[in-house]
């Protein structure tokens, strides 16, 4: 009985430690160290949250840059992707419809090489980013759905050099370009 009573004093401490104190030690480092990222990298416009930086979004509209597929609707909760195997006739029959759309929604030639971003969901189904070259074939069909002139293009391109991220420690994924971000950089350029 003395060694039930033992063990529950300690199965009790560490619950209390590890389940409340150091949970709630972490999380009061991390908002006065990283107060934006510890609340979610949200992005407020008007005092409004309009999205994270952190979740992809999807974006339909002609004057918006597109972002790249996901599994799961962009919806967060059953965050996956659609775990196809290179073999799956689904995953080839959905590949190839994705770049039919892609091609025909930015009025592109054919034979162009579209990045795999733009074919394949992420992992996660929520991934936020594309590589410069995908947002630089949508450049056109957001120039001229917006009716930009050579200045207004110009602004955009140095939007897109501007945001472009290089590989996390200088060797880890590729250049990528956040598309909210962008879409938002879009929206200011008057």
């Amino acid at each position: 009985m003395k060694t039930l009573i033992v063990s529950l004093k300690i199965f009790l401490f560490f619950t209390v430690l590890t389940g409340i104190v150091y949970p709630l030690l972490v999380t009061g480092i991390a908002h006065v160290a990283f107060p934006a990222k510890a609340n979610g990298s949200l992005i407020l416009r008007d005092n409004k949250i309009i999205g994270s930086e952190l979740i992809g979004q999807q974006f339909d509209s002609t004057i918006y840059f597109t972002s790249r597929p996901s599994a799961v609707s962009y919806n967060p909760l059953p965050s996956g992707g659609s775990n196809y195997g290179l073999t799956n006739i689904k995953l080839k029959n959905l590949v190839s419809e994705r770049r039919h759309q892609f091609i025909a929604f930015n009025q592109l030639d054919s034979l162009t090489e579209i990045p795999s971003e733009m074919l394949f969901a992420s992992a996660s189904g929520l991934d936020p980013h594309i590589s410069p070259k995908a947002a630089l074939l949508q450049l056109e069909r957001v120039v001229k759905t917006r009716h930009f002139d050579e200045s207004k293009k110009q602004q955009l391109l140095n939007s897109i050099n501007e945001l472009s991220e290089p590989p996390q420690l200088s060797l880890l994924g590729e250049h990528r370009i956040n598309v909210l971000l962008l879409n938002l950089k879009l929206d200011e350029i008057k």
